[in-house]
């Protein structure tokens, strides 16, 4: 397994892999990462096994540089390839970005999804809010989350 930036020709299947995890919840066509892509503020990072991307995880730096937030835009794993520790890897280095330049990290989650809101909570990721028919056009509800900046922490 490798860890690698994700560009243009991941689009496709980052758009497949959202198709399959979020299909009640108008997932994310591939023009639309084509586009997170290429903003300056967003990274993007897949799990590789050889040429097969399993995972995927996106961040944004919003702020200046000297007192940055950041915000999870979205995570995802291959339902073939979940309980791997595959979220939990992105996630370190996610959360390594954040922690390097000291911001506080923000996300939504499903109220549903015990999965990722168990996970994001090992991560000391605390919950500060709930936003009502979140996901369209499901109507599920969403918590939002933050985690506090490392020295804050």
């Amino acid at each position: 397994m490798e860890i690698r930036h994700l560009d243009f020709e991941h689009a496709a299947r980052c758009a497949e892999l959202e198709q399959l995890l979020f299909p009640e919840d108008n997932p994310w066509p591939r023009d639309i990462f084509v586009v997170e892509f290429a903003q300056p503020n967003n990274l993007y990072l897949g799990v590789f096994d050889g040429d097969d991307l399993l995972a995927y995880g996106g961040i944004s730096q919003l702020g200046p540089r000297h007192d940055p937030e950041f915000e999870i835009h979205t995570i995802g794993v291959d339902p073939e390839h979940r309980r791997k520790g595959l979220g939990r890897l992105l996630m370190q280095q996610l959360m390594a970005i954040a922690d390097n330049l000291d911001g506080e990290v923000f996300l939504e989650v499903g109220t549903d999804n015990e999965a990722a809101i168990a996970m994001y909570e090992a991560f000391d990721f605390h919950r500060i809010g709930e936003r009502k028919n979140y996901y369209q056009p499901s109507g599920a509800d969403a918590y939002t989350m933050k985690r506090a900046a490392r020295s804050e922490r």
